[in-house]
């Protein structure tokens, strides 16, 4: 197991090196530079600008410098807020992305798994076709959208939740409900049908010969199988939620990391760009790294053919 996880750890800093290198390509391979406005129009202002923030250095060097920053976790001033250091804005706006991702995901596998367990229990019933259409709309509706929808609904019309911001539990419900439904019916849909499967099985049918409640039998012996895809695609579904506040964040004009990213790319604040992408692309493959970890506990078997193979 530790062989594994060293090799893992090596893919890991591959990966991020990869990620790191792209970003700093498409970066400075567009036109242009970001004191190109008309408060700095002076051509020597611009000039010194760059030279203070390293623009003015080959891009080799330009590479080197942000590998050092990134190495030293030091990801130095923004461009545009010159006052506030990317490591400010970072630890200011991660909490509360993070904190809103939590949530989604916390809410999105306890409704989409009992919204799946029950469907396969009750198959061909009214409760199976309910929970199924819920989880066709909410795939079918993109969360921007659904956003919207909640906002002009709940927040508007019935004035049952604040609009926008981020002070009270109250402000997390329509941003946890618009990222959540999509990934909530996904985990429903494969549940139920890994839950159909597993229903169908030998031991299943053991369980039940020997007397077993059906709740011991559904929770110890179902579940725990039925579960086995909905962590394959737990990766997936946390970065598309964790990448998918972003937009969530500008909608309800959340404070946290969807802010500063989406403004960093309009105002080209490079160092705001490198610093949230590698913090994101770093967390995100630490948080592929733990499912994997996870999957092989859910399923011994995976864990001694690894141990096996290595």
């Amino acid at each position: 197991m530790l062989r594994y996880v060293l090799k893992r750890l090596l893919i890991m800093v591959i990966t991020l090196w990869i990620i790191i290198t792209l970003t700093f390509v498409l970066m400075v391979s567009v036109p242009g530079s970001p004191f190109n406005s008309e408060q700095n129009s002076n051509e020597i202002v611009q000039q010194n600008l760059e030279k203070h923030y390293n623009l003015d250095e080959p891009y080799h060097i330009q590479y080197l410098l942000y590998l050092k920053s990134i190495v030293t976790l030091e990801f130095g001033p923004s461009i545009k807020q010159p006052n506030q250091t990317v490591n400010d804005l970072l630890g200011r706006g991660f909490p509360i992305s993070f904190e809103l991702g939590i949530v989604t995901i916390i809410v999105a596998v306890i409704s989409g798994v009992t919204l799946g367990v029950l469907a396969a229990l009750r198959h061909n019933g009214i409760i199976d076709y309910l929970a199924m259409g819920l989880a066709v709309l909410g795939i079918s509706i993109p969360n921007f959208i659904l956003a919207t929808l909640l906002i002009q609904q709940l927040a508007v019309n019935l004035e049952w939740f604040p609009v926008a911001t981020w002070s009270s539990p109250k402000h997390m419900v329509l941003p946890v409900l618009a990222l959540a439904t999509g990934p909530m019916a996904i985990i429903a849909r494969l549940t139920r049908s890994t839950m159909l499967e597993v229903l169908t099985q030998d031991y299943i049918k053991m369980a039940r010969a020997k007397g077993l409640a059906p709740w011991k039998i559904i929770i110890k012996h179902a579940l725990r199988n039925a579960l086995m895809p909905v962590v394959t695609i737990m990766g997936t579904l946390l970065a598309g939620i964790l990448t998918g506040t972003f937009v969530i964040e500008q909608i309800f004009a959340i404070p946290g990391m969807g802010k500063y990213f989406v403004e960093s790319i309009n105002s080209r604040d490079y160092p705001v760009i490198m610093g949230t992408t590698v913090f994101y692309s770093a967390f995100l493959i630490m948080m592929l790294f733990l499912v994997d970890i996870a999957y092989g506990i859910l399923d011994p078997r995976i864990k001694l053919n690894k141990k096996e193979g290595e």
